[in-house]
């Protein structure tokens, strides 16, 4: 009784009584999740040259990530995980624009947090297949596993129309999944729902750009492997 008891006041201690800080904690969390498994599926097929896993497996574990991420986040915050979903929800009245910063910037944190613990999971296989560099381009890149980058047949305006498309379908989606006057999936297979979105969108037009459509996802990233020795190269478009 007396160790029930002193977990219940370290529970009461522990316990977050805002409403908002419990939405930020929720979507640091959900976005933790997402980026964690979703740069690990990556950083397995890298590392492992397409032996324990192909560009298959990567997308599933990109889909799957939104689906578990969605369930352990959904209940408080609404998992936007995206801050485009989140300025989607401000032009349609859904969400407050005063929040769109905060949960922004929280995306962004989540993705990078994510990032290091990933290269702390896989560092020893990141160096072992980079034999021992940090490389951006060539045979033995690895920034790939953390950010996504455009194919070099790829320009400026193609990546444009790639993103914006893929985007506007994903959110196109997801509201269709939420309507209520639609066929949409029950509340409790939502998340499943709105990961098979993203793994469709991920096998039909991940080509070009990798199929990011997450600002976060993409930054977050970006900005660990510039702090973690890929250099100032990983913000240059390369052709």
């Amino acid at each position: 009784m007396g160790t029930r008891s002193r977990l219940q006041r370290a529970g009461a201690l522990l316990r977050v009584r805002s409403p908002l800080g419990r939405e930020c904690l929720a979507e640091l969390l959900a976005v933790f999740v997402l980026m964690v498994i979703t740069l690990a599926g990556a950083a397995q097929k890298v590392t492992s040259s397409n032996t324990k896993g192909d560009t298959v497996t990567a997308c599933l574990a990109g889909a799957l990530a939104v689906t578990v991420a969605i369930y352990a986040g959904g209940g408080v915050s609404g998992a936007h995980l995206n801050p485009a979903f989140s300025f989607a929800l401000c032009l349609l009245g859904g969400f407050p624009w005063w929040k769109l910063p905060l949960f922004a910037l929280l995306q962004t944190l989540a993705a990078f947090l994510a990032s290091a613990a990933v290269f702390a999971v896989y560092y020893e296989a990141i160096l072992h297949y980079g034999n021992g560099t940090l490389a951006t381009s060539g045979p033995r890149e690895t920034a790939s596993i953390f950010a996504t980058y455009p194919a070099d047949y790829l320009s400026l305006s193609g990546g444009f129309l790639d993103q914006v498309l893929a985007t506007a379908l994903l959110l196109l989606g997801i509201q269709a999944i939420r309507d209520g006057r639609n066929k949409g999936a029950p509340a409790e297979l939502e998340p499943l729902a709105v990961g098979l979105l993203v793994l469709a969108l991920e096998v039909s037009l991940g080509a070009n750009c990798g199929c990011p459509m997450n600002p976060a996802r993409d930054l977050g990233p970006r900005l660990f492997t510039f702090v973690a020795g890929w250099g100032r190269e990983v913000f240059r478009w390369v052709r």
